[in-house]
């Protein structure tokens, strides 16, 4: 497969995550830099999509007192539909103990996408830097 998500594991490596992010949430979806760049990146666990031996994808999680938090997905735009986007969260749910609760704030315009992935909407719309969303949770199998 011409897919492959690792941990990062590097300065370099995390570099090239922040670019990603900063192309699709800064520059695409004109996300605030300060609102993209967090206090949480230094406490979650980030992960790097290769297409091809080039970077394209990223995603992070972490432990929140509601369980463990996907988020930060991110595929360059020239990737998408390669199922890059798939293989990150298929590869954070392998790496994350199936005991806790698992959830996300997924864009309304990608929860057809999570559903695949067995996640259910939670609550309301809301909006996070002027995006609709709705929490999604992982349903137990």
């Amino acid at each position: 497969m011409s897919i492959q998500v690792k941990i990062i594991q590097s300065s370099s490596e995390m570099e090239k995550a922040f670019q990603i992010r900063t192309v699709v949430f800064v520059e695409e979806q004109k996300v605030p830099m300060n609102i993209e760049m967090d206090e949480f990146d230094k406490k979650s666990i980030h992960i790097l999509a290769k297409w091809k031996n080039e970077d394209v994808g990223t995603a992070r999680w972490r432990k929140t007192s509601n369980g463990i938090k996907l988020e930060r997905f991110a595929v360059l735009k020239n990737f998408r539909n390669k199922q890059i986007g798939t293989a990150l969260v298929k590869f954070a749910l392998k790496q994350i103990e199936d005991t806790e609760k698992i959830y996300l704030n997924a864009q309304e315009s990608v929860i057809k996408f999570y559903h695949q992935f067995g996640f259910i909407e939670e609550g309301s719309r809301f909006y996070e830097a002027n995006i609709s969303h709705k929490k999604m949770v992982l349903k137990k199998k």
